[in-house]
């Protein structure tokens, strides 16, 4: 199939044909940056949700609902999803797609899984990309999902225009909101899991960290706390509500289209150090890099003499 009708069937909404442009684009290649410069084009519109938070926290049974409440409103929605690699084989059990099965058939939802593959800070340069991918493609909401593996995870604030850190009853999240890290970075704390005991007392730490400042956005906007169940469907529209509102004061502060061309910066820099990562790879298992590891190992020289020469053969 030629690349100009893969574009305009994944246009057009052909889940297979969209697919096959995120696998093309989430590699370099001539294919990949052809497509995605048609797609940049159109980009730009989007509004991006970025949802962060601990393991646990049932930040996709919360996504779910999300699905369901802007399909109610018949948005179209797509999912950019990070799973954790495996550090043996760089695999990842893809949880996401499980949990949210049901919207399969959905035409009007498109969920895309990625492992990140030894990056860090949460989200890989291929979530990145394939965020483009969607925007150009026309969803309305693309939800974006770390790792959320620790409070250093922090890129996708850099990357989406409204960022809800999810947190639960019984982790740790009373002491945890009052260090730095992830959870500086929100401008919406959902303790989900609200029938859970604990849920209202979490609620005022957060609340009580917000009021006291320890909780400062970089935007202006005075960050909101809410209880949410979304395993019974509970706060859901409270929370929607919000992150409308939010969307809104960006618009009005004019700080869409900079935090778009913030998530432009950062994929280039992610890409860039993708690049120069697997380019030291393979000049490692040349006969010069090996003699440079060996040196290094035998301590004839040091760890940054060895890097700098590296990086001249780069």
């Amino acid at each position: 199939m030629k690349l100009e009708e893969l574009l305009e069937r994944a246009l057009a909404g052909d889940h297979l044909a969209i697919s096959r442009v995120i696998s093309r684009v989430e590699y370099p290649s001539k294919e990949g940056a052809w497509l995605l410069s048609k797609l940049l084009a159109r980009a730009g519109q989007a509004h991006v949700i970025g949802i962060t938070g601990a393991p646990g926290s049932g930040k996709s049974t919360l996504i779910a609902r999300l699905i369901e409440k802007y399909r109610g409103e018949r948005r179209k929605v797509a999912v950019v999803a990070v799973d954790p690699s495996s550090p043996f084989t760089q695999g990842a059990l893809m949880g996401d797609r499980i949990r949210m099965q049901r919207f399969a058939t959905d035409p009007g939802v498109f969920i895309r899984s990625f492992a990140t593959r030894g990056e860090r800070g949460g989200i890989s340069t291929a979530a990145l990309l394939t965020v483009e991918v969607f925007d150009g493609l026309g969803y309305d909401k693309i939800l974006l999902e770390t790792v959320g593996v620790g409070q250093v995870d922090v890129d996708i604030m850099h990357a989406a225009h409204t960022i809800i850190v999810v947190t639960a009853p019984g982790a740790g999240d009373e002491i945890q909101a009052l260090k730095a890290g992830l959870m500086e970075i929100g401008d919406i704390y959902v303790v989900n899991k609200s029938d859970r005991p604990g849920a209202t007392e979490t609620l005022k730490q957060l609340e009580f960290a917000i009021e006291g400042g320890i909780f400062k956005s970089r935007t202006g906007w005075k960050p909101i706390a809410l209880k949410v169940s979304a395993a019974l469907g509970e706060g859901i529209g409270d929370l929607i509500e919000i992150i409308e509102r939010h969307l809104t004061y960006m618009s009005e502060a004019g700080l869409v289209k900079r935090r778009v061309e913030e998530r432009r910066i950062h994929a280039l820099k992610s890409m860039i150090l993708w690049l120069v990562e697997n380019k030291i790879d393979e000049l490692l298992s040349r006969p010069e890099g090996s003699s440079l590891v060996k040196d290094v190992i035998d301590g004839r020289i040091p760890v940054y003499t060895a890097a700098l020469k590296l990086l001249k053969l780069i």
